[in-house]
C-alpha cells in the first residue's frame, strides 16, 4: 500500500523513533502518547487489520507479542506491567488501518475502559 503511513515508517521514508527493527517487524513510539511508554508494533507488511486474514499467517501475531515482551524489557516496564492493545473499526477508534498493537506503560493506567 502506497499511502500508508505504517507502511512509510517502516520503510524509512517518515522518520519515527524505531525502538525495534526486524525481518517482520518494527516497533516504534507513538507521536501522540497515551502514556509514559506507547510503542505501536507492526507487521513489516501491510496487513489492513486484525480481521485480515494474513494476520494469521507466517506467526505474525506471534512474532508481535514477542516483539512487545521484548520492548517492555529494554523500556523497563516489563516487572511494574504493560497493557496490549489491538483496535478494530470506527468503534474502537481504529484511525491507521495497518494491523498495530499498542503497547502501553510507565505509570498506572487504570480501568480498560469508562464504565456508563
Amino acid at each position: 500500500m502506497t499511502d500508508c503511513i505504517f507502511c512509510k515508517i517502516v520503510q524509512g521514508d517518515i522518520p519515527s523513533q524505531i525502538v525495534y527493527n526486524g525481518a517482520n517487524v518494527t516497533a516504534f513510539r507513538d507521536i501522540n502518547p497515551a502514556a509514559p511508554v506507547h510503542i505501536l508494533i507492526v507487521p513489516n507488511r501491510h496487513i489492513d487489520h486484525i480481521r485480515d486474514p494474513r494476520a494469521f499467517e507466517d506467526d505474525v501475531l506471534k512474532e508481535m507479542f514477542q516483539v512487545a515482551n521484548q520492548v517492555a524489557e529494554m523500556e523497563g516496564i516489563a516487572e511494574s506491567g504493560y497493557r496490549l492493545l489491538f483496535n478494530y473499526g470506527p468503534d474502537a477508534n481504529l484511525v491507521v488501518p495497518h494491523l498495530h498493537l499498542h503497547l502501553l506503560g510507565g505509570r498506572p493506567l487504570g480501568p480498560m475502559i469508562a464504565r456508563s
